[in-house]
């Protein structure tokens, strides 16, 4: 009898299963999509073994300003003064622990995913010479700030078409020593930064671009990258490092001496996907990454890669803020020598301490973390790591 009712409970099972897919299969074929995604080859995410395994350095890191500040994206210094710019579109300093905002390129109100692009959003945020700031709004363009008295300069508006193309999310930016030229990454020319994981899981690619602060030019430097996103200028200014979202690498274009123009790979098939990029007092880099590729380990990024219709499916019928939530919270810093090995990696396992990090800045051997999304700036003492 157990063996009859067992089929019965098969058969019963699979009508059922049939009876509800079936229909949901029709309503989603109906259903429209909002992302064309393309197939995008990537390799087996390398293992997190040797300098990558995996640890808990990053839960030593202290939780400063906390419920203060909403997602400060980037970090910068001048002396011990700090400033970040936010999610509610405010640059602000922070001074003798004071939080103070000093401007705003947008305009209020702000708070939600239709607010943004009115209320801006500041991402990339660096130094340039005489200490002004240089701000990538990625709905507004490229601004010079006056960090004294927060008076705001555009020098690249977004509305401005460069070469036919509109700059849809400017992301982030690196400023020679001398100040003359800043190199920046427009994130996509067709999606804006709130629609950033469509962005992630379509794979359409943009570019690097280059602005002369003296000649108020821009010019594509590099075309075809899929997310570009962190930039950093090596330390002796002869390339541009840009951090390839989606492709979980890191390119590197030449900006002077005999292979100026030229471009190659510095760093590719990393053990997750690098937001921000920024130098080490040791001669390298900081590489932030905003999600991890867990090898061993199940990673969502890898299955669902070659596997458009899937992601067709996903965002036919969750919106973006569900979708977020099946991201595994882990946070990893890499620090990477000058020629792009790992040197140590920084870990904190379901982002227990230090979650959705965008950012490290080493500041008098402090590494400040920024975040796209925590209220709050974490700080990592590196002599206790």
């Amino acid at each position: 009898g157990s063996t009859y009712s067992s089929k019965v409970f098969r058969v019963t099972f699979l009508i059922l299963a049939a009876s509800v897919t079936v229909p949901l299969l029709g309503v989603t074929v109906l259903l429209d999509c909002p992302i064309d995604p393309q197939p995008i080859s990537l390799k087996e995410p390398p293992l997190l073994t040797g300098v990558l395994e995996p640890n808990i350095e990053l839960r030593k890191a202290e939780r400063l300003w906390e419920n203060q500040l909403v997602g400060p994206e980037s970090i910068v210094n001048i002396g011990d003064v700090l400033f970040t710019g936010t999610a509610d579109g405010k640059i602000v300093k922070i001074e003798d622990g004071e939080i103070q905002t000093i401007a705003r390129i947008g305009h209020g109100p702000c708070g939600t995913r239709e607010d943004e692009p009115t209320c801006g959003r500041p991402l990339g945020i660096r130094v340039g010479p005489n200490n002004t700031l240089f701000v990538a709004d990625a709905y507004y363009g490229l601004y010079e700030v006056n960090p004294g008295t927060g008076e705001t300069k555009m020098l690249v508006s977004t509305q401005t078409l460069i070469e036919g193309q509109k700059l849809s999310f400017v992301n982030d930016l690196t400023v020679t020593r001398d100040g003359r030229k800043i190199y920046f990454t427009d994130s996509s020319s067709k999606w804006q930064r709130r629609d950033y994981l469509f962005l992630v899981m379509e794979g359409t690619d943009d570019g690097l671009l280059e602005y002369d602060t003296v000649t108020k030019e821009v010019k594509v430097l590099m075309v075809g990258l899929r997310f570009p996103n962190g930039v950093q200028l090596s330390p002796a200014e002869d390339f541009v490092l840009v951090q390839e979202t989606t492709m979980a690498r890191i390119r590197r274009y030449y900006v002077s001496g005999l292979m100026k123009g030229g471009a190659d790979m510095f760093v590719e098939n990393m053990p997750g996907l690098p937001d921000n990029i920024r130098l080490s007092s040791s001669g390298g880099y900081w590489v932030a990454m905003s999600a991890v590729r867990p090898n061993p380990g199940f990673s969502l990024l890898d299955f669902l890669s070659e596997k458009p219709w899937i992601k067709r499916m996903i965002f036919k019928l969750l919106s973006q803020e569900t979708v977020t939530k099946f991201v595994p919270k882990y946070s990893l810093v890499v620090e990477l020598s000058e020629t792009g090995s790992y040197r140590r990696s920084f870990h904190d396992p379901n982002g227990v301490t230090v979650a959705y990090v965008s950012e490290a800045h080493e500041h008098n051997g402090y590494l400040y973390l920024g975040s796209f999304r925590s209220p709050f700036i974490c700080r990592l003492n590196l002599q206790h790591v």
